[in-house]
């Protein structure tokens, strides 16, 4: 099992961030953290790096339910998106799968919120 979704997409990668920012949105989730990893390696490392965010979204409902569940389950929260432009100038756009995330936690309840919002994740890399 993968831990993550993933797809190339065609156009540079401001729109791409854009673009998912909008397909997260109609899935119900917002951007809580945004992290720029290229300037923060170039800040903090003195490196010079491709350009590779990574976006913390959530879905307030699911998290609501996932934190009722498990209170300890803010640990792996929000759910992580990367974009990340690739030597050949294509931009790829990953997201982790929450169903190969929870299978470390112990709680049953927490398998259909997984779900869900797995498949509200894979929805938003497969619309790009």
């Amino acid at each position: 099992m993968s831990y993550y979704f993933t797809k190339k997409i065609n156009g540079d990668f401001e729109s791409a961030i854009t673009k998912v920012t909008e397909e997260l949105k109609k899935e119900g989730f917002g951007i809580l953290t945004e992290i720029d990893v290229q300037a923060t390696f170039k800040k903090k490392l003195d490196i010079d790096f491709k350009k590779y965010r990574i976006l913390g979204a959530c879905n307030p409902n699911f998290a609501f339910e996932a934190i009722q569940a498990e209170d300890k389950i803010g640990t792996m929260l929000p759910c992580n998106v990367i974009v990340q432009e690739q030597e050949d100038g294509i931009v790829e756009v990953s997201a982790v799968d929450p169903v190969a995330s929870m299978v470390s936690v112990q709680n049953n309840s927490l398998a259909n919120i997984a779900s869900e919002v797995s498949e509200k994740l894979n929805r938003v890399i497969n619309n790009l």
